[in-house]
């Protein structure tokens, strides 16, 4: 599939888009073809080889439905990190078997979502999961019905599916707004 380019509000047009992890590594959101002359496309490759290793132990862990997004995918020179989600079971995560088993296939132990867990990174000024301080990279579980925390402008708590697919509140001719955006869909490796 052809990534399309970036709206005028520098994000993609609605939509999902399904790319494999060699894809996303050609599209312009790492290559930068027709933006700024600054693009960070090192510091792009290289988020996408840490996606790649955390989506390689989903996929061991018997999960690929995986999305990305936030800054990774919008017209900026050099994106903080890379967002995303995967569908899962409800009782495969609540009985702790997932994050035990994708420790398991991870060197520093990094699957964890406990806000306890999480450390102070100056550079942001938040606290971050230990898969951001290691791979700059945050994959958040998902089933039908969590929320996860991040409200529409109306105030009302979304699922994933719903929040990654909307834009930050952007300024328009009629003031402030959600827009719709598009978002990744990393197909597995055959």
């Amino acid at each position: 599939m052809t990534l399309p380019p970036f709206t005028e509000q520098g994000v993609l047009p609605s939509g999902d888009y399904p790319l494999s992890l060699e894809e996303l590594k050609g599209s312009h959101l790492v290559t930068g073809k027709g933006n700024s002359t600054t693009w960070d496309r090192g510091w792009r490759e290289m988020l996408v080889e840490n996606l790649g290793i955390l989506v390689r132990q989903l996929w061991q862990a018997g999960l690929d439905e995986i999305y990305i997004d936030g800054s990774f995918l919008e017209d900026r020179d050099h994106p903080n990190d890379i967002d995303g989600y995967f569908h899962c079971d409800l009782l495969y995560l609540a009985s702790g078997q997932l994050q035990t088993y994708l420790n398991t296939l991870d060197p520093y132990k990094i699957w964890t979502w406990d806000h306890g867990r999480r450390r102070y990174d100056k550079d942001t000024h938040k606290k971050q999961l230990p898969m951001w301080h290691q791979y700059l990279v945050e994959l958040y579980p998902h089933y039908p019905g969590m929320p996860c925390g991040i409200a529409d402008e109306f105030g009302n708590e979304q699922e994933f599916p719903a929040a990654f697919r909307k834009a930050r509140l952007r300024q328009t001719p009629n003031g402030l707004a959600m827009l719709p955006k598009g978002i990744v869909k990393i197909l597995k490796d055959v």
